[in-house]
């Protein structure tokens, strides 16, 4: 068995890390593994939206300690830990929670833009236990998806969450009872996936990258970035099928 399994569910692909023996630590297979799934919906058309999770009832418990010290890096030049920490895909990804999302397995869940976590899931980054920084995204990225001191918290103190503050915090998009974070994921995806593909990845790259703009460059940008989509054949056939009250049909362009 492959250690990522990778399936499409009508323009939702589904990229699951499959190590449970393992709590689906990450070795350099599964980074190698994700990259290529991520690829993958990159280049579909029929692709609108991922969902990454884990088998057995766990997200991810981080970096695989016992292959590292062989050299087996779950690193992908230039695409960060997991093939996905420094280059996340374009299109929307949503993260389905079971178990433990600790250390690198919650800094993937941070490059996920969605996160829908069962009631029992558990988060943390607990490097600092071990003397360790996460570098991996948790101390960039954390203060910018929750309030400043309770990442701070979290990354000074290495202590965990449970589902129900993650939500209450507004990590986590959705609840659902213990061994439901997958089918709640692929309801919110289908959501996600009926709208014009070009305008959800703009209005995501929009908001990624609205932090690093000043006011005036965010006007600006976001309008170089907007008017392809206002004048694309997608946004035509979004006003027509509204006037004739029927689904519209993307194309993608």
């Amino acid at each position: 068995m492959s250690e990522v399994e990778v399936e499409q569910r009508d323009g939702v692909q589904v990229i699951t890390i499959n190590r449970p023996e393992a709590r689906n630590a990450l070795n350099g297979a599964v980074a190698r593994g994700i990259a290529a799934a991520i690829d993958e919906l990159e280049d579909s058309s029929d692709l609108r939206v991922a969902v990454l999770t884990g088998a057995g009832g766990t997200f991810c418990a981080g970096m695989d300690l016992k292959a590292f010290l062989t050299g087996d890096v779950p690193l992908v030049e230039g695409r960060g830990l997991g093939g996905l920490t420094e280059a996340p895909p374009r299109k929307p990804l949503i993260a389905a929670v079971e178990g433990y999302a600790v250390a690198g397995g919650f800094e993937l869940l941070l490059a996920c833009d969605l996160v829908v976590a069962s009631e029992t899931a558990m988060f943390g980054v607990p490097e600092v236990k071990r003397g360790l920084v996460a570098a991996a995204g948790a101390a960039l990225l954390l203060p910018q998806r929750i309030p400043q001191a309770i990442a701070l918290e979290m990354l000074m103190t290495g202590a965990s969450i449970d589902a129900a503050r993650a939500a209450q915090l507004g990590l986590v998009n959705r609840l659902t009872p213990e061994g439901g974070a997958l089918a709640g994921a692929l309801e919110l995806a289908a959501q996600v996936a009926a709208n014009g593909p070009l305008a959800v990845a703009v209005s995501k790259q929009i908001a990624r990258s609205a932090p690093d703009w000043t006011l005036e460059e965010g006007w600006r940008r976001q309008t170089e970035l907007m008017m392809p989509v206002f004048t694309s054949e997608d946004a035509q056939e979004g006003a027509t099928a509204f006037a004739e009250k029927r689904p519209p049909v993307w194309k993608g362009r």
